[in-house]
């Protein structure tokens, strides 16, 4: 533990008042915000602001959550940072007289009339994990209050039986209850609907699409008239032996054994033109030699679950949060200066960390500074009279990660959209081709993870693994784009022209890509040469590739 945190651990706040009154305290809510909340919430793993200055927090809200004796309060927080903007935070808290009990889960020592307590993150205990689930499964009750429980489609004869936390927690927190629904508390929130649970409930009430979690139940706060904050959503829990990250980085590290086993010339390996659709048993022989046929079997049913997940975003006619849109100036302008202002943010970033660069990884990043007129002329390239297709809601964040594996099939998750966009810019409707170009984006990181984790297992040069990398990335491509693109014309959602699908393609990864530059060189630069690469290779695509 750190000294400061211990320091601050040692300090007890004393307040003339029982927990009842405490948040009516003014002196409380000072404190709380400042020497309180300030050096706690930089230590926990959900805050998001940690690469920023904090200035100040302050309680834009809090409510209670109590049944019979056992009282809680929900606490929304507005964090302002040096920068001149602000995130709000979600906590909810409750106070607990044995340590034990507090486990390492202490927010601060309170003395209230001369009674000692301790202040913890209410997500902790038991009892308040319990009572939001009931409150949940008697939504009617409840769904008319500044904060509203509301229940979906749950089994009538379901009861709380236990609970406990899925895995490490991140961004959120994620409570698994009865081993069979899961909860998720959003820890950062929007004063709006969170996409996620937008998107969750439509598929739901709709039916369309079966491949992700059904809605059960959401938390909501009414903000003020007009405005409504999400606080959690409740969802079945699909049984899964884990996401398809890890279940094609394994199935990717046997392939490249195998490879090396056989010491196959790689350079007899080609790649396909770009965007060629290719028909699993099209793939060379001398592919599926080291890499089997159920690798590409798994890459097109991955295309027809994101075909199908699309086609259901796309069905709607009445509810105008879901209703397709043509291209139109106001889209091409927004989209235009958000990605400009994250290109120069880029370039920024590309240049002072040069000096961390080396070997390939310091030539790319050279190529994509020589480049960067190039790189914005294309990012500005973007003419909405030449697309015929139509925007939708879309996942918005679609890789590996946000989808699971179960016996063979897969499931989609996370619709909450991209983390460094805005609650409003994840709802704008885009082309479906901007989930694919993530997906894709996605494969090529698989692949290379896979080189860097276990490359000296390999027995090639690093330049040979690449080279393979690019043709086996090819190959995964045209296998999902031949899946993907047959099953969505079928359903007669308009994606487009062969062209103007390869268009749109091409000017969505460079986008992800140049996204990607800016999380790799802030946190492992020596994976930047990931995006780098895809960078280079969109670059450098001819016709005759």
């Amino acid at each position: 533990m750190p000294a400061s945190e211990e320091i601050h651990k040692n300090l007890i706040f004393k307040y003339d008042c029982n927990w009842e009154e405490l948040l009516d305290q003014e002196r409380f809510h000072k404190e709380f915000c400042e020497d309180i909340l300030e050096p706690y919430i930089i230590n926990q793993r959900w805050y998001g602001g940690k690469a920023s200055a904090l200035k100040y927090i302050e309680i834009i809200d809090w409510f209670p959550i109590q049944r019979d004796a056992d009282r809680f309060y929900g606490i929304v927080l507005e964090v302002n940072f040096k920068e001149a903007f602000v995130q709000n935070y979600f906590l909810p808290v409750g106070i607990v007289t044995d340590k034990d009990y507090a486990q390492d889960n202490v927010i601060a020592y309170l003395n209230l009339n001369g009674k000692m307590g301790y202040l913890v993150d209410a997500l902790y205990l038991e009892v308040f994990r319990k009572q939001i689930f009931e409150k949940i499964l008697e939504g009617e009750k409840f769904r008319y209050t500044d904060v509203a429980y509301r229940r979906g489609r749950f089994n009538e004869a379901t009861r709380y039986e236990s609970s406990r936390f899925l895995g490490v927690e991140q961004s959120n927190t994620s409570i698994i209850y009865n081993e069979s629904q899961i909860l998720k508390i959003f820890r950062r929130v929007y004063v709006d609907e969170n996409p996620d649970y937008e998107i969750s409930k439509y598929m739901t009430t709709t039916g369309a699409f079966k491949n992700t979690p059904r809605y059960l139940g959401s938390i909501t706060l009414r903000f003020s008239d007009k405005n409504v904050i999400t606080l959690g959503l409740l969802q079945e829990l699909v049984p899964n032996q884990g996401d398809a990250w890890a279940y094609f980085t394994n199935n990717l590290k046997t392939a490249f054994e195998e490879l090396t086993r056989q010491q196959i010339d790689v350079y007899q390996l080609q790649k396909t033109r770009t965007f060629q659709q290719i028909q699993i048993n099209k793939v060379p022989e001398n592919i599926l030699s080291w890499c089997p046929k159920s690798f590409f079997k798994d890459v097109s049913q991955l295309a027809k679950r994101t075909a199908q997940m699309h086609i259901a975003l796309g069905q709607e006619r009445v509810n105008n949060a879901f209703t397709p849109q043509a291209f139109g100036n106001d889209y091409t302008v927004w989209l235009k200066n958000r990605l400009i202002y994250q290109f120069e943010n880029r370039t920024n970033l590309v240049e002072n960390n040069l000096h961390k660069l080396e070997d390939m990884r310091l030539e790319l990043a050279q190529e994509f500074l020589r480049n960067k007129k190039i790189i914005r002329k294309r990012l500005l390239d973007f003419d909405e009279d030449k697309l015929k297709s139509e925007r939708l809601r879309i996942h918005g964040d679609y890789h590996l990660g946000q989808v699971l594996v179960n016996d063979g099939d897969f499931y989609i998750i996370d619709f909450e959209g991209e983390p460094e966009s805005t609650i409003r810019d994840r709802k704008v409707k885009q082309p479906p081709i901007k989930d694919i170009a993530g997906m894709f984006r996605s494969f090529h990181y698989a692949i290379y993870a896979t080189i860097f984790n276990n490359q000296e297992s390999y027995n090639y040069p690093i330049e040979d693994l690449f080279y393979v990398a690019e043709v086996l990335y090819s190959h995964m491509v045209g296998v999902f784009l031949k899946t993907y693109i047959g099953a969505v014309q079928k359903a007669n959602l308009n994606i487009g022209y062969i062209s103007e699908i390869e268009f749109l393609l091409q000017y969505c990864l460079l986008e992800k890509a140049v996204y990607e530059l800016g999380y790799e060189l802030n946190a492992r630069p020596r994976w930047a040469i990931i995006p780098l690469k895809g960078i280079s290779n969109i670059l450098n695509t001819t016709e005759n590739e």
